[in-house]
């Protein structure tokens, strides 16, 4: 499952003077589409919680393309490129809904941690999650 549908629609307070956005929304937008993705899989950050799991953010990345305006549309694209069990690493891709131009290309990392945050094995915790990351991580 690739997460190609996911859409997001500029909003006002997300430009700048120059009616562009802001660099920093693409960060906000990679985490939009992590959380579908994840919600898809059925282990969204609620149900993750709930079962005491957090999935923090170890490092993010952007590569800025392309500006994207005020009142467009952009598709945020999402794979997982590396996957261990332990650490989860996705890669992004934003493109213009209307075009097809790409705006930005990024990485984020992360792992699991328990509620004492200590570092948690999905493979030996929760099989099933475990054995979801690794198919979607086979299918690309």
């Amino acid at each position: 499952m690739e997460l190609n549908g996911y859409e997001h629609k500029v909003q006002y307070y997300e430009t700048d003077q120059m009616g562009c956005v802001h660099h920093s929304n693409y960060i906000r937008w990679f985490e939009e589409a992590r959380t579908a993705y994840l919600e898809q899989l059925d282990m969204g950050y609620a149900r993750m919680e709930e079962e005491g799991i957090s999935s923090p953010v170890l490092t993010v990345q952007a590569e800025y393309r392309s500006m994207t305006r005020y009142g467009e549309t952009v598709k945020i694209g999402m794979r997982i490129v590396k996957y261990n069990g332990i650490r989860l690493m996705l890669e992004y891709q934003v493109t213009d809904a209307a075009s097809g131009v790409l705006r930005c290309v990024g990485q984020s990392s992360h792992c699991f941690l328990d509620r004492e945050g200590k570092i948690v094995s999905l493979k030996k915790e929760r099989p099933l999650w475990d054995e979801k990351l690794r198919k979607q991580k086979e299918d690309h």
